[in-house]
């Protein structure tokens, strides 16, 4: 029964702090896909309310809790680096309320499993957008590294723990079309490496 333990807290490892402190760094957003962020933590908040009323385990959805307060402080920072702070300060409050009604007796069963059914679409066109701005633009911009490679093998390995932890089949198949996802973003990392260099324009 204690198995999976060791698999949880590897999980829980902050994937999203080496993106977060490049954008503080680079002190910009640049090549970073708003709309794909927020379908991002669309698709976290389902799989965590999905698994908080399901009973799940906490060992099979604990990373989605820190991945979903990762991708909510890259949205702000977006958001704050594009000159947009009080709208960014205006989302995390309704963010919250939101997250607040969704894990509420208010919402019915139906409504939490459509949220989660809907991880695969949201998952997808987040990551198509994020690609087509990295084409667009022909570089990755501040998008990191690490942070892209650590995302692609823990939805790899989600597939497999999250079979063995709930069984749900709707869980793993959201994590085999995140790795697919994951890994054309991976893909152009490597494939636009070259491309950032002339980004370092000098501005002074």
């Amino acid at each position: 029964m204690s198995a999976p333990q060791p698999c949880s807290s590897h999980r829980l490892f902050p994937v999203k702090l080496p993106q977060v402190f490049k954008i503080l760094g680079a002190k910009s957003a640049e090549g970073l896909s708003l709309q794909s962020v927020m379908l991002e933590l669309v698709a976290l908040t389902g799989t965590m309310v999905y698994s908080i009323t399901n009973n799940f385990p906490f060992s099979s959805w604990g990373e989605a809790l820190f991945l979903m307060l990762q991708t909510i402080t890259i949205a702000f920072l977006v958001l704050h680096y594009r000159g947009q702070t009080v709208k960014g300060v205006a989302f995390l409050v309704c963010y919250a309320l939101v997250l607040l009604v969704l894990l509420s007796p208010l919402t019915p069963q139906a409504v939490v499993t459509l949220l989660q059914a809907s991880n695969m679409p949201s998952v997808v066109v987040g990551r198509l957008l994020q690609a087509a701005t990295n084409y667009r633009n022909g570089h990755t911009g501040q998008l990191s590294a690490i942070t892209v490679f650590l995302l692609f093998g823990g939805s790899l390995a989600r597939i497999f723990t999250s079979i063995q932890e709930t069984g749900d089949p709707l869980m793993a198949g959201t994590f085999v079309v995140s790795s697919l996802c994951n890994g054309l973003i991976a893909a152009q990392v490597l494939f636009y490496w070259n491309a950032k260099a002339p980004h370092k324009k000098k501005k002074q």
